[in-house]
């Protein structure tokens, strides 16, 4: 908790400096929300529609089901889905079991699945009914500890006419063929009572989730984060965020109840987009709109922009990528974007300008914010109200959140204003630690005058308004449209490529999305490879955004005395080049 204000004379009118009433587990947002609003809708998904009552009783159902499959308190579940209507019940099913969400990302290849799933130790997998997806589950599960997988197929999420349709047409999604001691959503769900095991949680100690990031070595751990993490982190942008909802209304806080409806374009897998819009949407009793592939549609987007207009929505969290997307769209003109009220931009640097463009062509305000994954995600932000915003700043640390900055070498001593370090949070949204890391967790936890903070690798300063400025962040780190991007693990993978000696990767400008990942390849001696053929193996063995849009072939890369790869030489040269 903090005990002094935070030095600023721009803290926003009537924003309280600290936060309580978040002692209690996560998935009391959803069953508060269907006592205080039962008929107000949740979910929706190609205008099929889930109310708060209905998703609770889908979730109560999995906690049963879950239950009655053996798996008990601290055990881990796995979420392998894209942003469809399944998510919610299947996340607080798993909670109201007990047990720990592993969230997963959709984009993973059978390889990456396989080693997140054998880290955390899960014991289940809900994955989608897909021809890619559900045969990329098959292979992942594979000496692990799963036995127990869930198929989910949309058709029972969408309206009845349009679930005749698409199946006849056959454009439901769907996987070619099927394991056959594998279950089926629809099947778990109706033949399990809405009846959830009876758990004793202690939401501060107890764990709600492991996420998994590159932490500070680019090698992927899991930040194991508690219920109070989370419902912390909700409290204190409930008492933040301030919005004008009639042109010359007051701010107030965010309506609840129905009145807003949140865009679902960040993954929900993703802390970010778990807890800034899936989560917050339940916790305001507000609508939520389902995005699975936000680049849909010809041009890509086009799909979000008409689901924007048909659906009113007026909250979107995103990363700057996808503002980019919305401003530079040939067809924005033709969509009514009027609706949107509030934006929340992290994940990377905001350009100005972007702000600008996007904010004249909707009317919403956008304010910028800051965290990680080890943050459950946010740790500071700028005010929601213009005038109290510092566009190219992060802003004030949340109600209840101490940020300090601290000298790099120890990460012990506080720095003065205007000098720049590394960036430590203090607060109820700090993680427990890194799952099975200890090693990890003694290099990012420093205990300063009684208090834990977490160094998050991150280097900036506050400025003479109070603000916190980023300067620089983990040299090494790419931002591939918002998603982070660990050299390390790129490069291990090439090296894994039969005519590589070396391999190196850092990030390069790129228009789209921000950065690009580029690889600087060593051939082994007599041996011939051509850009298609190691893009190729990369397409086998990472996620899309992790593969690399360039591949340069070097006779030899730079070392240091001690044999180690130079990045920082290959990203001057980059720069010279530029």
């Amino acid at each position: 908790m903090t005990e002094t204000h935070w030095p600023t004379n721009y803290w926003p009118e009537n924003v309280a400096f600290d936060v309580n009433d978040y002692d209690r587990t996560l998935f009391s947002l959803l069953d508060e929300a269907a006592n205080d609003y039962p008929d107000q809708v949740y979910t929706v998904f190609n205008d099929g529609t889930q109310t708060f009552a209905q998703v609770k009783d889908k979730a109560d159902r999995i906690a049963h089901f879950l239950a009655a499959n053996g798996i008990k308190k601290g055990d881990r579940v796995a979420i392998f889905l894209p942003n469809i209507p399944h998510y919610p019940p299947i996340f607080f099913g798993i909670l109201k079991a007990g047990a720990v969400c592993v969230t997963c990302n959709p984009l993973y290849t059978g390889s990456e699945l396989n080693y997140q799933l054998k880290d955390a130790g899960a014991k289940a997998v809900f994955c989608m009914d897909h021809p890619e997806f559900y045969p990329t589950t098959v292979e992942a599960i594979k000496n692990t500890d799963v036995n127990t997988v869930v198929i989910c197929n949309v058709k029972s999420y969408l309206p009845k006419f349009k679930a005749i349709l698409g199946g006849l047409l056959g454009k439901i999604p769907k996987a070619d063929q099927y394991e056959p001691d594998h279950l089926f959503f629809d099947q778990i769900v109706e033949s399990s009572k809405p009846e959830p095991p009876k758990v004793d949680i202690d939401p501060f100690e107890d764990l709600a989730l492991i996420i998994y990031t590159g932490g500070t070595t680019g090698v992927p751990k899991g930040a194991a984060l508690s219920h109070t993490n989370f419902t912390y982190n909700l409290r204190a942008l409930e008492e933040w965020g301030r919005l004008q909802h009639e042109p010359d209304g007051p701010m107030e806080q965010l309506r609840k109840g129905g009145f807003h409806t949140y865009l679902g374009v960040l993954p929900w897998y993703h802390s970010f987009g778990m807890t800034v819009c899936m989560l917050a949407a339940c916790g305001t009793g507000s609508r939520l709109i389902c995005i699975p592939d936000p680049r849909a549609g010809n041009p890509p987007f086009t799909e979000v922009l008409k689901a924007v207009q048909k659906y009113k929505a007026t909250i979107m969290p995103a990363v700057p990528t996808v503002f980019v997307a919305f401003t530079n769209h040939p067809l924005l003109d033709k969509y009514d974007l009027t609706s949107l009220m509030g934006c929340f931009s992290g994940g990377a640097p905001l350009p100005p300008e972007v702000c600008k463009q996007f904010e004249a062509k909707t009317g919403a305000v956008i304010f910028e914010g800051y965290g990680l994954s080890e943050t459950a995600p946010v740790a500071s932000a700028n005010p929601t109200i213009r005038s109290g915003r510092k566009i190219g700043t992060i802003g004030f640390p949340v109600p209840g959140t101490d940020i300090k900055i601290l000298d790099i070498e120890t990460g012990l001593n506080e720095m003065p204003r205007g000098a720049d370090g590394e960036i430590g949070i203090h607060g109820p949204q700090v993680m427990k630690g890194y799952w099975n890391k200890p090693e990890e967790n003694e290099a990012v936890f420093r205990e300063i005058e009684g208090k834990r903070y977490f160094l998050t690798g991150d280097v900036g300063h506050v400025d003479e308004d109070g603000y916190i400025v980023i300067t620089d962040r983990k040299k090494d780190l790419i931002i591939v449209g918002g998603f982070n991007v660990y050299p390390r693990e790129i490069e291990d993978m090439l090296f894994q490529h039969p005519k590589v000696a070396m391999a190196a990767v850092v990030g390069i400008p790129d228009s789209k999305s921000g950065e690009a990942v580029k690889a600087y390849v060593q051939l082994k001696e007599g041996e011939t490879a051509t850009e298609d053929e190691i893009k190729e193996f990369c397409k086998e063995n990472l996620a899309g955004y992790k593969r690399p849009k360039a591949i340069e072939f070097h006779e030899s890369l730079p070392v240091s005395p001690v044999g180690k790869v130079l990045r920082r030489k290959l990203r001057e040269e980059e720069s010279n080049q530029g």
